[in-house]
């Protein structure tokens, strides 16, 4: 069957995309976020409540103008207990706040990016074969941050992290109607791959991936572990794991980075190795914390 295509307005929405200076216009909004004059801070994060009306009785400062800086506010901390974390020990928990953009399973290599929409496996882990090689034929999920949800991104299962490395890229929307027009969307914007080995009680060691996805002004993408990566100062390719900000094994729930403005994560696990819930579909609302499939047994 050929792929839909695109509507006009998102090949129009994507030509402008084309014209703008993505990365110029990220790191204004970059600079912008983090100005402490009041009156301008004030100024932008009233301007985006009234927008967004993003839900603030949960956050630990629930006052939108008591945050130093837009940044703050947006990567705002949730009140302890705000998010209960599903108890069973075989759940795959969400790492995120946001949408499921898709889920389901890997035809290979081949990742479904939107309805009858794929791409490589490969090209989204930058040609490392080994690990691509571990993850072919695995489970995936990608989950979209709009800019109302909580920014901050959590560990899905306890696990170590393995590997990490940026990617740069483009600077796309990961909105839906870019993803049904910018072929390869994920694997083209600008990115940070995550690869940990967890322990699980149904499986033993397991493998997995958390790719962190940039977006048009999107200004920062930042770990726990090597603080803010982009904008600069690292260069491509791998990420240090020996002078890291905090301890490389994490528990499940744990934080593990954050976006400034919204964004995508990617899940990747191996083949055979849990099931989505049944329930779970594109356009399916998540909360952080919550399951989204069940580890399988190992035979």
């Amino acid at each position: 069957m050929s792929e839909p295509l695109p509507t006009l307005n998102a090949r129009l929405f994507v030509a402008l995309q084309r014209l703008l200076p993505q990365h110029g216009l990220s790191r204004l909004m970059h600079g912008l976020a983090r100005v402490r004059r009041v009156p301008l801070k004030n100024a932008l994060i009233a301007s985006f409540v009234r927008h967004y009306r993003p839900d603030l009785t949960e956050a630990v400062e629930s006052d939108p103008l008591a945050y130093a800086s837009f940044n703050e506010f947006f990567t705002r901390a949730l009140r302890p207990g705000a998010r209960a974390l599903d108890p069973n020990p075989k759940s795959v928990l969400s790492p995120v706040d946001g949408t499921i953009s898709q889920i389901g399973y890997l035809d290979g290599e081949r990742i479904v990016q939107a309805k009858g929409h794929t791409y490589g496996l490969g090209a989204l882990l930058a040609g490392e074969a080994r690990w691509t090689e571990r993850l072919a034929g695995g489970a995936f999920a990608t989950l979209y941050l709009a800019p109302y949800n909580y920014h901050r991104i959590h560990m899905p299962l306890d696990a170590t992290l393995q590997a990490a490395w940026y990617v740069p890229g483009r600077l796309f929307s990961v909105n839906a109607a870019t993803a049904t027009a910018v072929p390869d969307l994920f694997a083209t914007n600008e990115r940070v791959v995550c690869l940990f080995e967890g322990r699980t009680p149904a499986q033993g060691p397991l493998s997995f991936a958390m790719v962190l996805i940039g977006a048009l002004f999107v200004g920062s993408i930042a770990t726990v572990w090597h603080g803010e990566v982009t904008p600069g100062p690292h260069r491509a390719g791998a990420l240090s794991l020996y002078e890291v900000r905090a301890p490389r094994a994490l528990a499940r729930g744990a934080e593990m980075g954050r976006f400034n403005m919204g964004s995508t994560v990617i899940m990747i696990f191996p083949r055979d190795s849990l099931e989505w819930l049944a329930a779970l579909a594109p356009g399916t609302a998540i909360r952080m914390g919550q399951s989204l499939g069940r580890l399988r047994e190992r035979p």
